[in-house]
């Protein structure tokens, strides 16, 4: 059992609301401060990428009973649909059977988990912005602008869930020997929307994640609860395919159905969503240390920002939670303790999710309409299924698994070595005209080498 503190969380995204779920069943007293009005009350949209729930996700959910309710807003995408231009879409499935991702709104999921919060009794405080942090005294300085008086709030703790440019974070930056970097993508994003059917069905096929990968540029869509998908657009900002030259209505107009010409008509009011919707950054955000004594902690993207392509940033965020969760059960009311172990068990996972992330970018853009990418693949699924006790795919480490991100990555590259060998010893291979039995020696023998070191 832990005392009851009075703590204070900064953000009242889906990190911070699942934070304050957690501490409340532990007795807690939690204040949420955010300088956003209450997005209950607004609308939600133009900049959002839908979620991807996976199994880390989820189990942080289920701890405390709320799984089963944030499903009935989800719906399971089992398989990619891929959508290149010279074949007909063909589907990409995830993982063994049963298995599947989880399309949420963002916005939807975010109403949900502050109803929630509140109906555990956190309160929240809406517009009200965080100016200045005082770590050793935990206080919170709360105001409208810079040369205003603000209000001094005091608490035992506070824990930073304000995003990527959290102002919990920047004022840990000005302490000696805090490491910080962040790093921008050369590619943005841009949401668009495809409108359900009159009778309320999808257009396209409801249980996938579609993807229309085209090299440096790429269209994907998640299906939502109301018929509709949130489509998002990654491209560079700059170049000959980019945001910049697409700088009139005919010239997008022109651009899609180039690229994208069975969907172009489907897209709901595409060139005024294109001009009207915020083309938005995407960045990887990196720190160390994540706290202050047994003051203050980042959790979410405050402390790891990592880019969408693997699906993971919410699900690593909600597993920060989770991994609190074990160490409040196992300190009680050692907090500093709580918080040094906290940081040292996340910090080099959220950086192998990040690097990850990142690789996948290339695999979702490129590599998904790639044949040998595809051959590769195949073979690697039927090896896992013939053998599960000793090759488990990279993506279901990540996805339908808790291994630690670190490990993932660790053994993603081992295999990805068994196979960049497997592949240049059977230069032959292709299609379904391959020896199996030698295939499967040849992974057995590597599998063998690599274990011995």
């Amino acid at each position: 059992m832990q005392t009851s503190k009075k703590i204070a969380i900064v953000g009242s995204g889906l990190v911070g609301s699942l934070l304050a779920i957690y501490l409340r069943r532990k007795g807690h007293k939690v204040d949420i401060f955010d300088r956003r009005p209450d997005i209950r009350n607004i609308e939600f949209s133009g900049r959002s990428i839908n979620l991807a729930m996976s199994t880390r996700g989820w189990q942080a959910l289920d701890r405390v009973g709320l799984g089963d309710e944030i499903r009935k807003i989800a719906i399971a995408m089992n398989k990619r649909a891929i959508h290149v231009l010279d074949k007909p879409m063909y589907f990409q499935h995830y993982g063994k059977e049963g298995e599947a991702i989880y399309s949420i709104s963002r916005g939807l999921l975010n109403k949900k988990m502050i109803d929630l919060a509140e109906r555990e009794g956190a309160r929240f405080i809406f517009e009200s912005k965080v100016m200045d942090v005082t770590l050793a005294g935990a206080t919170l300085h709360v105001g409208s602008e810079e040369n205003e008086t603000w209000e001094s709030h005091k608490y035992d703790l506070i824990f930073g869930a304000d995003g990527a440019f959290s102002r919990t974070r920047h004022k840990m930056q000005r302490r000696s020997r805090f490491d910080y970097s962040q790093k921008f993508l050369n590619t943005g994003y841009k949401e668009l929307t495809i409108p359900p059917n009159s009778d309320g069905t999808h257009k396209l096929e409801k249980n996938s994640l579609h993807i229309w990968p085209r090299g440096e540029f790429m269209l994907i869509a998640l299906p939502n609860l109301n018929g509709s998908f949130t489509c998002t657009l990654f491209m560079p900002f700059e170049g000959e395919n980019s945001f910049e030259s697409l700088n009139s209505e005919k010239k997008v107009q022109a651009f899609f159905e180039s690229n994208f010409p069975f969907i172009t008509e489907d897209i709901n009011n595409l060139t005024r969503d294109f001009f009207n919707n915020p083309t938005s950054a995407l960045v990887t955000i990196k720190c160390y240390p994540w706290t202050y004594w047994d003051k203050v902690a980042l959790v979410g993207d405050s402390a790891h920002a990592i880019v969408p392509f693997y699906g993971q940033g919410m699900n690593a965020g909600f597993e920060d939670i989770r991994v609190l969760d074990d160490l409040m059960n196992l300190y009680e009311d050692d907090w500093e303790t709580i918080f040094k172990e906290y940081e040292k068990q996340r910090k080099s996972n959220t950086d192998a999710i990040a690097e990850l992330s990142y690789r996948n970018f290339v695999e979702m853009s490129s590599k998904t309409a790639d044949k040998n990418f595809l051959l590769r693949k195949k073979i690697e699924k039927w090896f896992s299924e013939k053998h599960p006790d000793k090759w488990v795919p990279l993506y279901s480490r990540v996805t339908f698994s808790n291994e630690p991100y670190e490990e993932a990555l660790r053994l993603g590259d081992m295999q990805k070595e068994v196979m960049d060998e497997v592949m240049k010893a059977n230069p032959d291979v292709s299609g379904e005209e391959w020896d199996h039995k030698k295939i499967e020696e040849d992974i057995l023998n590597l599998l063998k080498n690599k274990a011995k070191g």
